[in-house]
């Protein structure tokens, strides 16, 4: 039994509004919501730069680093960047006998309050010379001063708030599109595709959460229809979900992460709220989907991530490694590890080479087209992939520009 599902009456009113009017998402590759065909995955780019470079780079005593939750908050979303980044290490270290980049690891939690501490232990750290990391927004805002100050480069493959970029750091480069671009688009999905008339916006209490739901009630205008508030680490929503009921909205859109959004959605589920239920990036999880058991069914994901699976080569080199597909974030975690791979490869093992290879880096990574601009952004902003839960499992949807 789905967990929340769209009216017959708006699955017919989408489907004619896309036959008819040609939005922008990409139904040359798929049906958009229901039980209409998965968008085909994009190929792997044939000109990404790779890990292993040309195997003849030489260096010694030098490291890059990964900073953020491991086994704390949401661990999940950091493993995935993390093994992204190991494969990439691998591989590099595996093709270049004299060139034997160290990895060190460093457990934020992604806990905003114990990041500055963490972070200043990896500044300490000499032969570091750039940072995939930190994952989330909040313990970006808190710890990104710090990496500034220190002028060790960072690439974050997750953090989406548009304002990181705002605070003046030389040294914060952001590896996908922020929420100004998923936002816009997630409010595309839901009334476009999806064709809602009445959005409810729950947002939970993190810089992630409150930045992504601002953007998408911006985008949604006079079709949010309430706007609730949760916490991080919120069990027991009855009376948000109550409010939500009484709203009788036609979708829910969560922004927050898997670990509340999976007791949010059960709760929704056993309510008996009908509404569609979106989520995010940071609810695109599998431990979503087995945290919420029969509630997760059909609930759908927008995400400034692309669909790594659909990599045949890379998939199956992590599979090899760690015995699970590639998770939220594992591709945008190796092409940032690559970036600083081939700094150090061209000789740039100080942090401050690193950060001017990183400004002036232009390649096409796996994930997206890797330049920046002078604030960390992305040069070309990436478009925003949805997905939904379909017999257990997460699986692509379609592509929103």
């Amino acid at each position: 039994m789905a967990r929340a599902r769209i009216t017959a009456a708006l699955v017919l009113a989408a489907a004619a509004s896309l036959a008819l009017s040609a939005c922008e998402a990409r139904t040359d590759q798929g049906g958009s919501a229901g039980n209409e065909p998965q968008a085909d995955a994009p190929a792997e780019p044939a000109n990404a730069h790779k890990p292993e470079g040309d195997g003849n780079a030489k260096c010694s005593n030098v490291a890059i680093a990964y900073a953020g939750t491991i086994n704390g908050e949401n661990a999940a979303l950091g493993q995935n960047i993390l093994n992204g980044v190991k494969l990439a290490v691998k591989k590099h270290n595996d093709a270049n006998k004299d060139c034997q980049v160290e990895l060190k690891e460093f457990e934020t939690e992604g806990v905003p309050e114990k990041a500055p501490g963490i972070v200043t232990q990896m500044v300490n750290t000499k032969e570091i010379v750039g940072v995939v990391g930190l994952p989330f927004s909040g313990e970006s805002k808190a710890a990104g001063n710090i990496f500034d100050k220190a002028g060790l480069p960072q690439i974050s493959p997750s953090a989406t708030n548009p304002a990181l970029a705002e605070n003046g750091w030389k040294t914060f480069f952001r590896g996908l599109g922020n929420d100004n671009a998923q936002g816009p688009a997630a409010a595309k999905f839901l009334t476009e595709n999806l064709g809602a008339e009445k959005v409810c916006v729950v947002q939970d209490d993190s810089e992630y959460g409150i930045g992504l739901a601002e953007a998408v009630k911006e985008a949604l205008g006079d079709k949010v229809v309430c706007n609730e508030k949760v916490k991080t680490k919120q069990k027991e929503f009855s009376a948000v979900v109550q409010s939500i009921k009484a709203a009788q909205p036609d979708a829910v859109y969560y922004s927050g992460y898997y670990q509340e959004g999976a007791p949010f959605a059960q709760q929704l589920f056993d309510a008996g709220v009908e509404a569609q239920l979106v989520g995010p990036d940071g609810v695109k999880d599998v431990e979503y989907v087995k945290g919420a058991g029969d509630a997760a069914a059909e609930t759908f994901f927008t995400c400034p991530c692309v669909p790594g699976e659909g990599f045949t080569k890379f998939a199956g080199e992590y599979r090899d490694m760690f015995d699970k597909d590639p998770g939220t974030y594992s591709v945008e975690g190796y092409d940032a590890a690559t970036v600083l791979l081939s700094g150090i490869d061209a000789g740039n093992t100080d942090r401050k080479k690193m950060l001017e290879w990183i400004k002036n880096y232009d390649a096409q990574g796996l994930s997206n087209k890797l330049g920046w601009d002078d604030k960390g952004e992305l040069a070309e902003t990436p478009t925003v992939w949805t997905y939904k839960v379909e017999n257990g499992k997460i699986v692509r949807n379609v592509e929103i520009k």
